[in-house]
């Protein structure tokens, strides 16, 4: 087997140990051997290819905690926006609703329900049903990266219950847990939900326990947008903590937040929430992007109760004007139970990302109410025809948060990066610059992360987190997944009026012990792998 020698870095090993110049030395997909400055045999003999890394930071490759690559992973084995900012791995199946499982019948509704998410193609063949079936496409994909799969509650329950909103009797729970074992079998890492999203928010706290029990068996975790990242987020989070608490599950809340200026005050009893769950020994930790404004489908603007039936019922209800004219109704309430994106974040806070149609291309990178300045049209009725003329199929971009509390929660030793990234249409910029934007901002200009604490974010807690096994360190015997950047330029470059950039400093990647990018070329010859759980 060939070896590699990286010689003269700066060694950040990703478990938040002082970092030392030094040397490494790969065989194959592995390290098998790291040195201190001065210690090191002579590696340039022993070595096939010799990169000399002086002055720059050696890392663990990025691990992306909250990806939603899942369709994208199959129609372009190389992901540059992720690879670019150094990502090597990436966990999909989030928010409970994604590709698999995915029953025949299911098929057409469910890519519309999906598409304002994870997009949609007739590149790809969705007869796969099973997790087993989807996770054979991925082998199958040729993909340069790793990834790894949650199994989505939202899916498990169209497949037991369609898009019923219904409590789930015992029967039916019995089956849901009965899909999630064989998802936990086929190397699922955990279970994930969106309690915002159709189905998984008919789901009550009963189901989600004995779906979380099964999870628990294999020391899976349970990764779950909360119900609340607003105004009930206390009640939300009390939801979670139980569910934790009465299953045994390690609970993993995702792209943690709170939503809207009425509800910032509550960060510190959030975060109090967290330290008394962890006190009790409930196993609790959480990832974040390090932006102010989220990124989702437009859908999830509507109250939950018009989407029952899923995608086709709710574009019907808002094709009758009495129906069309309650949701109206429901959004303009303040202090809402659910969470009112326009409550928080404003028709002029709200811009459209993506769009499928030609027609509506105009709408992308504008705001709501832009849009309707434009048109002459109520923002509400831009919100509501653009579903329409698009069958579900728009993403988002909403302003919700404080910087204050990105300082704070980035700062907590439960806490890892994610990007969060939908790729359709105009991106987020953190689909680009998540990770780079923690070292320009909270490493280097706010000072508030030492280097090794950051790197430790984005590769040994969510490694640990997610049981991907000899990843997420550099150590000997580890996989070599590296990146190897400048420390001072390693910064990302997009924002949100013009996102798609890639960072600079970015001069190396590795993934299991092949060359992905050296700066300036790509060497896509299918490196990456599907992580299965425990391997």
């Amino acid at each position: 087997m060939k070896k590699t020698a990286v010689i003269n870095g700066l060694i950040v090993d990703g478990t938040g140990e002082p970092s030392y110049k030094g040397s490494l030395l790969i065989e194959g997909d592995r390290i098998i051997g790291l040195y201190k400055e001065g210690e090191a045999p002579n590696l340039e003999e022993q070595a096939d290819r010799v990169i000399d890394a002086k002055g720059q930071v050696v890392a663990p490759g990025f691990i992306d905690s909250h990806s939603h690559s899942d369709l994208k992973i199959l129609l372009q084995p190389l992901l540059e926006l992720k690879l670019r900012q150094g990502i090597t791995t990436e966990v999909l199946g989030q928010d409970g609703v994604a590709m698999a499982p995915l029953p025949k019948k299911h098929i057409a509704d469910w890519r519309k329900n999906i598409g304002g998410l994870d997009g949609d193609s007739d590149d790809i063949d969705w007869n796969y049903r099973s997790v087993e079936g989807y996770l054979d496409l991925i082998r199958g994909s040729g993909s340069s990266s790793n990834s790894a799969y949650l199994v989505p509650h939202g899916n498990v329950r169209l497949s037991v219950m369609g898009f019923s909103e219904k409590k789930a009797s015992s029967r039916e729970t019995a089956q849901m847990c009965h899909e999630v074992r064989k998802a936990m079998d086929a190397g699922c890492v955990g279970l994930s939900s969106g309690l915002i999203y159709i189905p998984c928010a008919y789901g009550n706290k009963e189901e989600l326990i004995e779906m979380c029990k099964v999870v628990a068996e294999y020391d899976g975790i349970f990764v779950v947008h909360q119900r609340s990242e607003a105004n009930q987020i206390l009640l939300s989070m009390d939801e979670i903590i139980d569910i934790g608490r009465e299953s045994g599950v390690r609970v993993h809340f995702s792209h943690f937040k709170v939503c809207g200026k009425n509800n910032w005050h509550k960060a510190d009893q959030v975060l109090a929430k967290i330290d008394s769950a962890r006190l009790e020994g409930i196993k609790v930790t959480f990832d974040m992007y390090p932006y102010t404004a989220g990124s989702t489908m437009l859908s999830a603007l509507l109250p939950p109760w018009a989407h029952v039936g899923g995608a086709s019922e709710m574009l019907e209800r808002l094709r009758t004007p009495e129906i069309r004219e309650k949701i109206r109704e429901a959004i303009q309430e303040k202090n809402c139970e659910w969470d009112n994106f326009v409550e928080f974040a404003g028709f002029d806070g709200i811009f459209i990302t993506s769009v499928v149609s030609e027609k509506n291309q105009y709408t992308v990178g504008k705001s709501l109410s832009e849009i309707g300045e434009a048109i002459d049209k109520d923002p509400m009725d831009v919100l509501f025809d653009l579903l329409l003329d698009e069958e579900n199929r728009v993403g988002m971009i909403d302003y919700y948060g404080s910087e204050e509390h990105l300082e704070m929660f980035c700062q907590r030793e439960e806490m890892s990066v994610c990007t969060d990234g939908l790729l359709g249409g105009k991106v987020h910029p953190r689909a680009y610059g998540a990770f780079p934007r923690v070292i320009s901002q909270y490493v280097r200009s706010r000072k508030i992360l030492s280097l090794e604490e950051a790197i430790k974010r984005m590769t040994g807690n969510p490694a640990r987190n997610f049981q991907l096994v000899d990843r997420g360190n550099l150590r000997k015997g580890y996989y070599a997944d590296i990146v190897i950047f400048d420390r001072e330029s390693f910064t990302d470059k997009g924002n949100y009026v013009d996102p798609a950039h890639f960072p600079t400093g970015l001069n190396y990647v590795m993934v299991n012990g092949s060359l992905v990018f050296d700066g300036e070329k790509y060497f896509a010859e299918k490196q990456g792998r599907f992580l299965s759980r425990g391997e």
